[in-house]
């Protein structure tokens, strides 16, 4: 008679033992047998809430070996009720390194349109950006982005990145973006009338953005309409107040900054 072995373990989780991991809130892990990726929201009773980068939640059991951290097996366990350690993960949902020291300034450079975009991409990608050496600057504008991008000389080793508002078809901003060809530079934009509406409306407990009639200054049409006070700027704090990761975020801009700071990058 054959003997079986009291081990009922799956095979593939009988092999040598792999690191327990804390699953502290922010830690990026995918699950190994559906693939779903995202940060750790929530841990209790032997399972672990993940969100992905577009809000997704998703409930798994914290199996032995069953979930990748940076490509290898590790088994999540309960974090303890000690104090938190440092963060795992930046703003923009990067890998965090502890202790490097900020990269001379590369030649390239990013450019956003005003100073709004140009905080928002501090406030999510600013760890990045000083690991990669990459600054970024505003224009105010990109009406003049062929005789700025002409000044600005681009070459193999001085990529230049442009991040464009409102780049949709037969806009003002796309003839502009297309009549920039130098290969050493790349110009990418977001569909939406201000940066500001690149952040999630669930992030300010807004139901949505709402329409400002044509004609209509946006900003102010929007502080209107929400019943702010009429004050662009104290607007712009609160938004931003509010925005504390990539997750607060809309897609839409998400993978163009992470296109441009690879471009620049490359």
């Amino acid at each position: 008679m054959r003997s079986y072995s009291p081990d009922l373990t799956p095979p593939w989780k009988r092999s040598a033992p792999v690191p327990e991991v804390p699953a502290e809130p922010d830690l990026v892990v995918e699950e190994v047998s559906t693939g779903f990726c995202g940060a750790v929201i929530r841990c209790e009773a032997g399972t672990v809430t993940l969100e992905d980068r577009f809000g997704k939640h998703r409930v798994f059991p914290m199996e032995p070996r069953g979930f990748l951290l940076e490509g290898k097996a590790v088994t999540l366990v309960r974090p303890s009720s000690g104090a938190p350690g440092r963060p795992t993960r930046t703003a923009s949902g990067s890998v965090a390194v502890h202790g490097a020291r900020a990269r001379v300034a590369r030649a390239g450079r990013i450019y956003v349109e005003g100073r709004h975009d140009a905080e928002l991409v501090e406030k999510v990608w600013g760890d990045d950006l000083r690991v990669e050496g990459v600054v970024v600057e505003y224009l105010e504008g990109v009406d003049d982005l062929p005789a700025v991008v002409a000044e600005f000389a681009p070459a193999a080793d001085a990529r230049l990145g442009v991040l464009v508002d409102h780049l949709v078809p037969g806009s003002k901003e796309s003839r502009i973006a297309e009549s920039v060809t130098d290969p050493h530079v790349l110009v990418v934009g977001h569909p939406y009338i201000d940066v500001w509406e690149a952040v999630k409306p669930s992030s300010l407990g807004i139901p949505a953005w709402p329409s400002v009639p044509r004609g209509q200054d946006w900003k102010t049409g929007v502080c209107r309409a929400l019943g702010w006070p009429p004050n662009t700027g104290a607007a712009w704090q609160h938004i931003l107040s509010r925005v504390s990761s990539y997750k607060d975020l809309e897609p839409a801009l998400l993978g163009r900054v992470e296109e441009l700071i690879d471009f620049v990058t490359a």
